[in-house]
């Protein structure tokens, strides 16, 4: 079958189509998204702003024609924290149905963990023994553990990266200064706070194979000379601890607006990057996680293969 996967995630909205069956490895046909920083354009009151929900009708709108226009037979239709944590979420989802037709559902934190596990695993393999996975986006911070393909931990934090962007390290919009030390070590004080119930808790399932999915740990694996996206979807990377805090070190310095200079850092996403680091050299340093394998399979791959699991077989 052709199936659409449309994610309405905290920076983006990503259309996938794969072809894919029952037991198969789906593959790619077709991608495109819109980057719209919907995280960020949160008001003061909780509630997505106005552009931010028209933004996000139009791109909904445009998936939903590309999926019909590429003969899909289904479109799954799924919101990450952006809309999950708006005050408004309930009228912005009504919204969009009625003016696109789609309907979004909206995952929980923890069932977004889940489905990240299970992409990871299946990538992996059984082989792979217990996981941890754990995956940074632009407004939560998801980690699961455990020896199936459902974790046996699975939670969502508020530490995303383009939140604590805004929240905590008040980004200069135009990039042209780093954030201040103060503000970085206040962040990565307050990152470790969040992190203080759920260390514990994910210490007691342990793993074998610490594994990290998402843009923000696949462009920090970049920096820290991990293999290119021109190496294909097979090569092997990973980001150690040392290379991180080395990346760290160097992009706290460094103005965002120059950021996109540096190769695999995308204009899109560079603003965030610092604060993306602090969570990420957190996790490790508080899991102690020496290195982690970097997992081209994340949220949307599990999804997709979710649905695959209720199709009967052949």
């Amino acid at each position: 079958m052709r199936l659409g996967v449309l994610d309405v995630g905290s920076n983006t909205v990503h259309l996938l189509v794969v072809d894919a069956h029952h037991g198969a490895h789906p593959w790619a046909a077709h991608s495109e998204k819109v980057v719209l920083r919907l995280a960020e354009q949160i008001g003061p009151d909780g509630a997505l702003t106005r552009a931010g929900a028209d933004g996000l009708v139009e791109a909904v709108g445009a998936a939903r024609a590309s999926a019909t226009a590429l003969a899909a037979d289904d479109l799954l239709a799924f919101a990450t924290s952006a809309v999950r944590d708006a005050t408004n979420a309930a009228e912005v989802l009504t919204r969009v149905r009625e003016e696109t037709g789609v309907r979004l559902e909206v995952l929980s934190g923890a069932d977004e963990a889940r489905a990240t596990f299970l992409a990871v695993r299946r990538w992996f393999g059984w082989s792979a023994g217990r996981l941890l996975a754990m995956d940074i986006g632009g407004g939560s911070l998801e980690l699961a553990a455990g020896i199936d393909e459902d974790p046996e931990v699975a939670v969502s934090l508020p530490l995303g990266a383009g939140r604590l962007s805004r929240d905590r390290l008040h980004v200069d919009p135009a990039g042209l200064t780093p954030p201040t030390a103060e503000a970085v070590e206040e962040l990565r004080e307050y990152v470790d706070a969040q992190l203080d119930p759920v260390v514990e808790k994910l210490a007691g399932v342990g793993w074998e194979r610490p594994v990290a999915t998402s843009k923000t740990f696949r462009t920090l694996a970049r920096l820290a000379g991990a293999a290119p996206s021109s190496a294909g979807l097979w090569a092997r990377r990973s980001l150690t601890r040392t290379g991180l805090r080395q990346v760290l070190g160097f992009v706290r310095h460094i103005p965002p607006a120059q950021l996109p200079e540096l190769e695999g850092v995308s204009a899109g996403r560079a603003h965030q990057l610092l604060a993306g680091a602090v969570v990420a050299e957190a996790v490790l340093r508080r899991l102690d996680v020496p290195a982690v394998d970097i997992c081209p399979w994340a949220l949307r791959e599990g999804v997709i293969l979710r649905r695959l699991d209720q199709l009967e077989p052949m």
